[in-house]
């Protein structure tokens, strides 16, 4: 059964723990995009910047997982209570695009891949809070 929202507007958005699930990943969506262009501009501006811990190649296999687990736990759980496979379409998309950039050569076919893989999935945490199609 779906229980209704406190918000009038969308009587279908999430509440309680999902929606702060959702809000928890787009959080760390951005700071993600954040470290990529981060990166990237520590490496064209210091030479030495490839050994610096945000170039480090682990962060990316963490955080990939990191993202697997809360798209999994929030996208889920999502669709089992407004049923729209929308989300959960582009949640995929996005951990297979963020996939792929562990795939390339660091720099910006990774950088590329994992930003546009970190928007996809960022955009379906939020269509999963407001329960809706665009």
């Amino acid at each position: 059964m779906i229980e209704s929202s406190t918000n009038p507007a969308n009587p279908l958005a999430p509440r309680g723990r999902l929606g702060v699930i959702d809000r928890l990943a787009i959080f760390l969506s951005g700071l993600c995009l954040v470290h990529c262009v981060a990166t990237l501009l520590f490496v064209t501006l210091l030479a030495s910047a490839g050994s610096f811990f945000l170039a480090d190649p682990r962060i990316h296999e963490y955080g990939l997982g990191v993202a697997i687990a809360l798209a999994a736990t929030a996208l889920l759980r999502g669709v089992m209570q407004h049923r729209r496979l929308l989300p959960i379409g582009l949640g995929a998309i996005g951990i297979s695009l963020m996939a792929g950039g562990l795939m390339v050569e660091h720099g910006v076919g990774e950088a590329a891949f994992t930003i546009t893989g970190v928007l996809f999935v960022a955009v379906a945490h939020r269509l999963n809070t407001r329960g809706r199609i665009i």
